[in-house]
Protein backbone atom coordinates (compact mmCIF):
# COMPACT_ATOMS: atom_id res chain seq x y z
CA UNK A 1 0.00 0.00 0.00
CA UNK A 2 1.51 3.31 -0.61
CA UNK A 3 1.81 5.60 1.63
CA UNK A 4 0.03 8.72 2.13
CA UNK A 5 1.10 12.37 0.41
CA UNK A 6 3.17 14.61 2.43
CA UNK A 7 -0.02 17.73 2.86
CA UNK A 8 2.05 20.70 1.21
CA UNK A 9 2.15 23.44 3.96
CA UNK A 10 0.00 26.58 3.43
CA UNK A 11 0.65 30.03 3.34
CA UNK A 12 0.58 30.57 7.39
CA UNK A 13 2.49 27.16 8.44
CA UNK A 14 5.18 28.31 5.87
CA UNK A 15 5.71 31.36 7.28
CA UNK A 16 5.05 30.19 10.88
CA UNK A 17 8.37 27.65 9.72
CA UNK A 18 10.35 30.53 8.36
CA UNK A 19 9.83 32.93 11.35
CA UNK A 20 13.28 33.41 13.00
CA UNK A 21 12.66 34.52 16.76
CA UNK A 22 14.91 36.40 18.51
CA UNK A 23 15.42 37.87 22.21
CA UNK A 24 16.29 41.05 23.39
CA UNK A 25 20.24 39.80 24.53
CA UNK A 26 20.20 39.09 20.36
CA UNK A 27 19.07 42.52 19.26
CA UNK A 28 20.91 44.46 22.03
CA UNK A 29 24.40 42.91 20.22
CA UNK A 30 23.52 44.81 17.20
CA UNK A 31 24.02 48.58 18.35
CA UNK A 32 26.46 49.25 15.85
CA UNK A 33 29.74 49.26 17.47
CA UNK A 34 30.49 46.08 15.88
CA UNK A 35 28.84 46.19 12.08
CA UNK A 36 25.41 44.79 12.56
CA UNK A 37 22.57 47.24 13.50
CA UNK A 38 19.33 45.97 14.28
CA UNK A 39 16.17 47.54 15.81
CA UNK A 40 12.40 46.66 16.71
CA UNK A 41 8.90 48.03 16.37
CA UNK A 42 6.01 46.11 17.34
CA UNK A 43 7.91 43.59 18.54
CA UNK A 44 9.45 42.90 14.44
CA UNK A 45 13.39 42.71 14.43
CA UNK A 46 14.56 44.87 11.49
CA UNK A 47 18.21 44.68 10.28
CA UNK A 48 19.14 48.56 9.36
CA UNK A 49 22.63 48.27 9.02
CA UNK A 50 22.92 48.72 5.15
CA UNK A 51 19.57 50.60 5.00
CA UNK A 52 20.64 52.98 7.47
CA UNK A 53 22.67 55.46 5.01
CA UNK A 54 19.43 55.54 2.75
CA UNK A 55 17.43 56.68 5.55
CA UNK A 56 15.41 59.31 4.33
CA UNK A 57 16.00 60.89 7.79
CA UNK A 58 20.02 60.28 7.78
CA UNK A 59 21.57 57.14 8.65
CA UNK A 60 22.74 58.67 12.05
CA UNK A 61 18.87 59.40 13.59
CA UNK A 62 17.92 56.18 12.87
CA UNK A 63 21.43 54.04 13.95
CA UNK A 64 21.16 56.16 17.39
CA UNK A 65 18.40 53.60 18.22
CA UNK A 66 20.26 49.94 16.99
CA UNK A 67 19.96 47.62 19.74
CA UNK A 68 16.62 48.78 20.93
CA UNK A 69 13.01 49.29 20.69
CA UNK A 70 12.61 52.39 18.45
CA UNK A 71 8.33 51.42 18.50
CA UNK A 72 7.22 55.16 19.46
CA UNK A 73 9.94 57.07 17.81
CA UNK A 74 8.74 55.52 14.41
CA UNK A 75 5.53 56.31 15.12
CA UNK A 76 6.35 59.89 16.66
CA UNK A 77 8.12 60.96 13.63
CA UNK A 78 6.27 59.21 10.50
CA UNK A 79 3.14 60.53 8.98
CA UNK A 80 2.56 57.93 6.39
CA UNK A 81 3.30 54.95 8.62
CA UNK A 82 1.48 52.42 6.05
CA UNK A 83 3.57 53.43 3.07
CA UNK A 84 6.95 53.48 5.29
CA UNK A 85 6.07 49.80 6.62
CA UNK A 86 5.78 48.73 2.81
CA UNK A 87 9.76 49.50 2.62
CA UNK A 88 10.45 48.12 5.83
CA UNK A 89 9.08 44.57 4.35
CA UNK A 90 12.45 43.67 2.86
CA UNK A 91 14.53 44.88 6.01
CA UNK A 92 12.59 41.78 8.00
CA UNK A 93 14.59 39.37 9.56
CA UNK A 94 12.32 38.19 12.06
CA UNK A 95 10.56 38.70 15.58
CA UNK A 96 11.05 38.46 19.26
CA UNK A 97 10.38 35.43 20.84
CA UNK A 98 7.43 34.92 22.09
CA UNK A 99 8.53 34.36 25.56
CA UNK A 100 10.69 37.50 25.17
CA UNK A 101 8.39 40.75 26.61
CA UNK A 102 7.64 43.77 24.34
CA UNK A 103 9.74 46.24 26.10
CA UNK A 104 13.48 46.18 27.45
CA UNK A 105 13.58 46.60 31.12
CA UNK A 106 15.07 49.58 31.14
CA UNK A 107 11.41 50.71 30.00
CA UNK A 108 8.43 51.88 31.96
CA UNK A 109 5.75 49.18 29.98
CA UNK A 110 3.08 50.90 31.88
CA UNK A 111 3.91 54.25 31.20
CA UNK A 112 4.35 53.54 27.31
CA UNK A 113 0.95 51.62 27.07
CA UNK A 114 -0.42 54.47 28.41
CA UNK A 115 1.63 57.13 26.69
CA UNK A 116 0.34 55.55 23.53
CA UNK A 117 -3.48 55.13 24.17
CA UNK A 118 -3.01 58.95 25.00
CA UNK A 119 -1.49 58.95 21.58
CA UNK A 120 -4.58 57.61 20.07
CA UNK A 121 -6.71 59.63 21.87
CA UNK A 122 -5.04 62.84 20.51
CA UNK A 123 -5.57 61.06 16.76
CA UNK A 124 -8.79 60.87 17.03
CA UNK A 125 -9.50 64.37 18.78
CA UNK A 126 -7.95 65.28 15.38
CA UNK A 127 -4.84 67.39 17.10
CA UNK A 128 -2.40 66.03 14.78
CA UNK A 129 -4.48 67.99 11.79
CA UNK A 130 -2.88 71.34 10.86
CA UNK A 131 -4.78 74.68 10.55
CA UNK A 132 -3.80 75.70 7.41
CA UNK A 133 -5.22 79.85 7.62
CA UNK A 134 -2.81 79.80 11.06
CA UNK A 135 0.31 78.94 9.18
CA UNK A 136 -0.89 81.07 6.38
CA UNK A 137 -1.16 83.91 8.42
CA UNK A 138 2.33 82.87 10.17
CA UNK A 139 4.19 83.21 6.45
CA UNK A 140 1.95 86.42 5.43
CA UNK A 141 3.73 88.39 8.63
CA UNK A 142 6.55 87.08 7.89
CA UNK A 143 6.80 88.46 4.36
CA UNK A 144 4.88 91.22 5.16
CA UNK A 145 7.63 91.98 8.25
CA UNK A 146 10.48 91.31 5.27
CA UNK A 147 8.48 94.24 2.94
CA UNK A 148 8.63 96.73 5.67
CA UNK A 149 12.58 96.32 6.82
CA UNK A 150 13.57 97.14 3.06
CA UNK A 151 10.28 100.19 3.09
CA UNK A 152 11.65 101.37 6.03
CA UNK A 153 15.34 101.83 4.12
CA UNK A 154 13.63 103.20 0.89
CA UNK A 155 11.01 105.65 2.52
CA UNK A 156 13.21 107.07 5.77
CA UNK A 157 16.84 107.21 3.91
CA UNK A 158 20.03 104.79 5.51
CA UNK A 159 21.07 107.08 8.53
CA UNK A 160 21.29 105.29 11.84
CA UNK A 161 17.94 105.14 13.36
CA UNK A 162 16.29 103.57 9.75
CA UNK A 163 19.02 101.32 9.82
CA UNK A 164 18.62 99.89 13.24
CA UNK A 165 14.94 99.57 12.60
CA UNK A 166 15.58 97.93 9.64
CA UNK A 167 17.97 95.43 11.26
CA UNK A 168 15.94 94.73 14.15
CA UNK A 169 12.64 93.73 11.39
CA UNK A 170 14.86 91.89 9.63
CA UNK A 171 16.09 89.90 12.86
CA UNK A 172 12.35 89.10 13.37
CA UNK A 173 11.64 87.75 10.36
CA UNK A 174 14.93 85.49 9.99
CA UNK A 175 13.79 84.18 13.88
CA UNK A 176 10.46 83.83 12.87
CA UNK A 177 10.91 81.91 9.65
CA UNK A 178 12.97 79.70 11.99
CA UNK A 179 10.63 78.65 13.94
CA UNK A 180 7.99 78.31 10.54
CA UNK A 181 10.51 76.03 8.91
CA UNK A 182 10.48 73.93 11.68
CA UNK A 183 6.83 73.10 11.48
CA UNK A 184 7.35 71.98 7.82
CA UNK A 185 10.73 70.36 8.61
CA UNK A 186 8.49 68.06 11.49
CA UNK A 187 5.87 67.74 8.96
CA UNK A 188 3.37 69.51 11.02
CA UNK A 189 1.50 71.44 8.47
CA UNK A 190 0.60 69.03 5.17
CA UNK A 191 -1.11 65.62 4.91
CA UNK A 192 1.88 64.24 2.80
CA UNK A 193 6.04 64.49 3.22
CA UNK A 194 6.08 65.84 -0.54
CA UNK A 195 4.51 69.12 0.22
CA UNK A 196 6.04 69.89 3.81
CA UNK A 197 9.42 69.16 1.99
CA UNK A 198 8.54 71.27 -1.05
CA UNK A 199 7.73 74.23 1.42
CA UNK A 200 10.27 74.08 4.14
CA UNK A 201 12.73 74.32 1.20
CA UNK A 202 11.02 77.82 0.33
CA UNK A 203 11.33 78.69 4.04
CA UNK A 204 14.62 77.82 5.02
CA UNK A 205 16.05 78.05 1.55
CA UNK A 206 14.83 81.30 0.10
CA UNK A 207 13.88 83.03 3.53
CA UNK A 208 16.71 82.29 5.55
CA UNK A 209 19.59 81.02 3.52
CA UNK A 210 20.22 77.59 4.98
CA UNK A 211 19.79 73.69 4.23
CA UNK A 212 17.24 71.65 4.80
CA UNK A 213 18.90 68.62 4.36
CA UNK A 214 21.83 70.10 7.37
CA UNK A 215 18.34 70.70 9.24
CA UNK A 216 17.23 67.54 9.39
CA UNK A 217 20.34 65.97 10.00
CA UNK A 218 20.56 68.03 12.80
CA UNK A 219 17.17 67.93 14.42
CA UNK A 220 15.77 64.69 14.50
CA UNK A 221 18.93 63.26 16.18
CA UNK A 222 17.80 65.68 18.92
CA UNK A 223 14.33 64.39 19.10
CA UNK A 224 15.65 60.77 18.83
CA UNK A 225 17.99 61.45 22.10
CA UNK A 226 17.50 64.81 23.54
CA UNK A 227 20.31 65.56 25.58
CA UNK A 228 22.06 61.81 24.87
CA UNK A 229 25.77 63.20 24.99
CA UNK A 230 27.03 61.50 21.27
CA UNK A 231 23.50 61.24 20.35
CA UNK A 232 22.25 65.03 20.74
CA UNK A 233 24.26 66.61 18.49
CA UNK A 234 22.80 70.12 20.64
CA UNK A 235 25.03 69.14 22.94
CA UNK A 236 28.30 68.80 20.75
CA UNK A 237 29.30 71.97 22.70
CA UNK A 238 30.41 69.39 25.44
CA UNK A 239 33.31 68.74 26.05
CA UNK A 240 35.23 70.96 24.21
CA UNK A 241 33.67 74.24 25.50
CA UNK A 242 31.35 73.81 27.97
CA UNK A 243 30.79 71.02 30.63
CA UNK A 244 26.96 70.59 30.29
CA UNK A 245 24.91 68.41 32.91
CA UNK A 246 25.78 66.72 36.30
CA UNK A 247 27.00 63.48 35.22
CA UNK A 248 29.10 64.12 32.37
CA UNK A 249 30.30 67.22 33.98
CA UNK A 250 31.75 65.26 37.18
CA UNK A 251 32.92 61.95 34.66
CA UNK A 252 35.08 64.84 32.91
CA UNK A 253 36.52 66.30 35.90
CA UNK A 254 37.41 62.64 37.54
CA UNK A 255 38.81 61.92 33.98
CA UNK A 256 40.93 65.11 34.68
CA UNK A 257 40.29 66.77 31.33
CA UNK A 258 40.22 70.56 30.95
CA UNK A 259 39.72 72.17 27.52
CA UNK A 260 38.04 75.09 28.58
CA UNK A 261 38.13 76.63 32.76
CA UNK A 262 34.47 75.46 33.06
CA UNK A 263 33.99 76.98 36.44
CA UNK A 264 34.12 80.42 34.80
CA UNK A 265 31.78 79.13 31.55
CA UNK A 266 28.71 80.95 32.73
CA UNK A 267 30.72 83.57 32.06
CA UNK A 268 31.89 83.31 28.97
CA UNK A 269 28.61 81.85 27.77
CA UNK A 270 27.87 85.37 26.61
CA UNK A 271 31.06 85.60 24.39
CA UNK A 272 30.72 82.46 22.37
CA UNK A 273 27.40 81.37 23.12
CA UNK A 274 24.27 83.56 21.81
CA UNK A 275 26.35 86.35 20.04
CA UNK A 276 28.53 83.92 18.03
CA UNK A 277 26.68 80.72 17.22
CA UNK A 278 24.85 81.84 13.92
CA UNK A 279 27.63 84.52 12.47
CA UNK A 280 30.73 82.51 13.43
CA UNK A 281 29.90 78.93 12.77
CA UNK A 282 26.29 78.57 11.07
CA UNK A 283 26.97 80.84 8.63
CA UNK A 284 30.25 79.05 7.76
CA UNK A 285 29.30 75.47 8.35
CA UNK A 286 26.35 74.88 5.94
CA UNK A 287 27.88 76.36 3.10
CA UNK A 288 30.65 73.32 3.88
CA UNK A 289 27.64 70.88 4.31
CA UNK A 290 26.15 71.50 1.27
CA UNK A 291 29.15 71.18 -1.02
CA UNK A 292 30.42 68.24 1.13
CA UNK A 293 27.34 66.14 0.78
CA UNK A 294 26.38 67.26 -2.73
CA UNK A 295 23.35 68.99 -1.86
CA UNK A 296 22.65 70.86 -4.98
CA UNK A 297 19.46 71.51 -4.63
CA UNK A 298 19.70 73.39 -1.08
CA UNK A 299 22.49 75.20 -2.50
CA UNK A 300 20.25 76.53 -5.32
CA UNK A 301 17.47 77.58 -2.56
CA UNK A 302 20.22 78.99 -0.38
CA UNK A 303 22.00 80.79 -3.25
CA UNK A 304 18.37 82.68 -4.15
CA UNK A 305 18.18 84.01 -0.55
CA UNK A 306 21.62 86.00 -1.05
CA UNK A 307 20.92 87.11 -4.56
CA UNK A 308 17.64 88.35 -3.36
CA UNK A 309 18.58 90.27 -0.03
CA UNK A 310 22.29 91.50 -1.76
CA UNK A 311 20.11 93.02 -4.76
CA UNK A 312 17.40 94.52 -2.58
CA UNK A 313 19.58 96.25 -0.31
CA UNK A 314 22.92 97.30 -2.04
CA UNK A 315 21.64 99.87 -4.12
CA UNK A 316 20.22 101.42 -1.07
CA UNK A 317 23.56 100.57 1.44
CA UNK A 318 26.72 99.94 -0.46
CA UNK A 319 28.52 97.11 0.08
CA UNK A 320 30.07 97.80 3.51
CA UNK A 321 26.59 99.04 4.50
CA UNK A 322 25.26 95.70 3.11
CA UNK A 323 27.91 93.81 4.75
CA UNK A 324 27.16 95.10 7.75
CA UNK A 325 23.03 95.25 7.97
CA UNK A 326 23.42 91.59 7.18
CA UNK A 327 25.86 90.58 9.94
CA UNK A 328 23.93 92.83 12.65
CA UNK A 329 21.30 90.52 11.75
CA UNK A 330 22.85 87.46 12.28
CA UNK A 331 24.28 88.88 15.49
CA UNK A 332 20.69 89.53 16.76
CA UNK A 333 19.11 86.05 15.12
CA UNK A 334 21.86 84.12 16.73
CA UNK A 335 20.99 85.58 19.97
CA UNK A 336 17.38 85.41 20.05
CA UNK A 337 17.69 81.93 18.31
CA UNK A 338 20.33 80.32 21.59
CA UNK A 339 18.27 81.90 23.74
CA UNK A 340 14.95 80.59 23.05
CA UNK A 341 16.01 76.19 21.98
CA UNK A 342 18.40 76.21 24.71
CA UNK A 343 16.73 76.96 27.80
CA UNK A 344 14.13 74.21 27.35
CA UNK A 345 16.70 71.98 27.55
CA UNK A 346 20.16 72.89 29.10
CA UNK A 347 18.62 73.41 32.38
CA UNK A 348 17.34 69.72 32.36
CA UNK A 349 19.07 66.11 32.96
CA UNK A 350 22.16 65.56 30.32
CA UNK A 351 23.87 62.18 30.30
CA UNK A 352 24.37 59.06 28.55
CA UNK A 353 22.20 57.39 26.28
CA UNK A 354 20.33 55.21 28.83
CA UNK A 355 17.68 53.74 26.72
CA UNK A 356 14.84 54.71 28.98
CA UNK A 357 11.42 54.68 27.65
CA UNK A 358 9.69 57.33 25.33
CA UNK A 359 8.27 59.48 27.60
CA UNK A 360 10.90 59.69 30.08
CA UNK A 361 13.72 60.12 27.82
CA UNK A 362 11.72 63.36 26.39
CA UNK A 363 10.46 64.65 30.17
CA UNK A 364 13.57 63.94 31.82
CA UNK A 365 15.75 66.19 28.59
CA UNK A 366 13.15 69.04 28.05
CA UNK A 367 10.71 72.02 29.96
CA UNK A 368 8.27 74.30 28.93
CA UNK A 369 7.95 78.09 29.75
CA UNK A 370 4.38 79.41 30.65
CA UNK A 371 2.12 79.75 28.01
CA UNK A 372 1.32 83.66 26.84
CA UNK A 373 0.66 85.83 23.27
CA UNK A 374 3.89 86.90 23.51
CA UNK A 375 5.89 83.81 24.69
CA UNK A 376 4.19 81.62 21.70
CA UNK A 377 4.95 84.08 19.58
CA UNK A 378 8.22 84.99 20.66
CA UNK A 379 9.47 81.18 20.77
CA UNK A 380 7.31 79.90 18.09
CA UNK A 381 5.63 77.90 20.85
CA UNK A 382 9.03 76.62 21.61
CA UNK A 383 7.75 77.40 25.27
CA UNK A 384 5.18 74.39 24.90
CA UNK A 385 8.73 72.03 24.42
CA UNK A 386 6.97 69.37 26.71
CA UNK A 387 4.33 68.65 23.88
CA UNK A 388 6.64 68.95 21.03
CA UNK A 389 9.16 66.39 21.70
CA UNK A 390 6.37 63.67 22.68
CA UNK A 391 4.44 64.80 19.57
CA UNK A 392 6.91 65.84 17.07
CA UNK A 393 4.48 65.86 13.89
CA UNK A 394 1.78 67.47 15.82
CA UNK A 395 0.88 71.52 14.53
CA UNK A 396 1.98 73.89 17.25
CA UNK A 397 -1.14 75.20 17.44
CA UNK A 398 -2.76 72.55 19.16
CA UNK A 399 0.07 71.99 22.14
CA UNK A 400 -1.83 73.98 24.49
CA UNK A 401 -4.87 71.50 23.67
CA UNK A 402 -2.96 68.62 24.67
CA UNK A 403 -1.40 70.19 27.40
CA UNK A 404 -3.47 69.28 30.70
CA UNK A 405 -3.51 65.63 28.89
CA UNK A 406 0.37 65.38 29.36
CA UNK A 407 0.08 66.74 32.79
CA UNK A 408 -2.30 64.34 33.92
CA UNK A 409 0.01 61.21 32.53
CA UNK A 410 3.52 62.67 34.41
CA UNK A 411 1.21 63.42 37.91
CA UNK A 412 -0.19 59.64 38.28
CA UNK A 413 3.51 58.43 37.06
CA UNK A 414 5.28 60.79 39.53
CA UNK A 415 7.29 62.10 36.47
CA UNK A 416 8.12 66.12 37.10
CA UNK A 417 6.16 68.28 34.46
CA UNK A 418 8.41 71.50 34.85
CA UNK A 419 6.49 74.77 33.49
CA UNK A 420 8.51 78.31 34.17
CA UNK A 421 8.29 82.20 33.68
CA UNK A 422 10.34 82.97 30.34
CA UNK A 423 13.16 85.17 32.10
CA UNK A 424 13.50 82.53 34.95
CA UNK A 425 14.05 79.61 31.81
CA UNK A 426 16.75 82.30 30.49
CA UNK A 427 18.61 82.67 33.69
CA UNK A 428 18.46 78.77 34.12
CA UNK A 429 20.93 78.41 31.51
CA UNK A 430 22.94 80.39 32.99
CA UNK A 431 22.59 78.51 36.31
CA UNK A 432 23.04 75.52 35.21
CA UNK A 433 26.36 76.35 33.52
CA UNK A 434 27.56 77.78 36.56
CA UNK A 435 26.56 74.20 38.45
CA UNK A 436 27.97 71.88 35.97
CA UNK A 437 31.03 73.65 36.09
CA UNK A 438 31.67 73.92 40.23
CA UNK A 439 30.92 69.85 39.69
CA UNK A 440 33.18 69.75 37.16
CA UNK A 441 36.13 72.05 39.29
CA UNK A 442 35.19 69.87 42.55
CA UNK A 443 35.74 66.13 40.61
CA UNK A 444 39.05 67.62 38.74
CA UNK A 445 40.71 68.56 41.99
CA UNK A 446 39.09 65.92 44.27
CA UNK A 447 38.25 63.13 42.81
Amino acid sequence: MAPDPVPTPGPASAQLRQTRYFTWEEVAQRSGREKERWLVIDRKVYNISDFSRRHPGGSRVISHYAGQDATDPFVAFHINKGLVRKYMNSLLIGELAPEQPSFEPTKNKALTDEFRELRATVERMGLMKANHLFFLVYLLHILLLDVAAWLTLWIFGTSLVPFILCAVLLSTVQAQAGWLQHDFGHLSVFGTSTWNHLVHHFVIGHLKGAPASWWNHMHFQHHAKPNCFRKDPDINMHPLFFALGKVLSVELGREKKKHMPYNHQHKYFFLIGPPALLPLYFQWYIFYFVVQRKKWVDLAWMLSFYARIFFTYMPLLGLKGFLGLFFIVRFLESNWFVWVTQMNHIPMHIDHDRNVDWVSTQLQATCNVHQSAFNNWFSGHLNFQIEHHLFPTMPRHNYHKVAPLVQSLCAKYGIKYESKPLLTAFADIVYSLKESGQLWLDAYLHQ
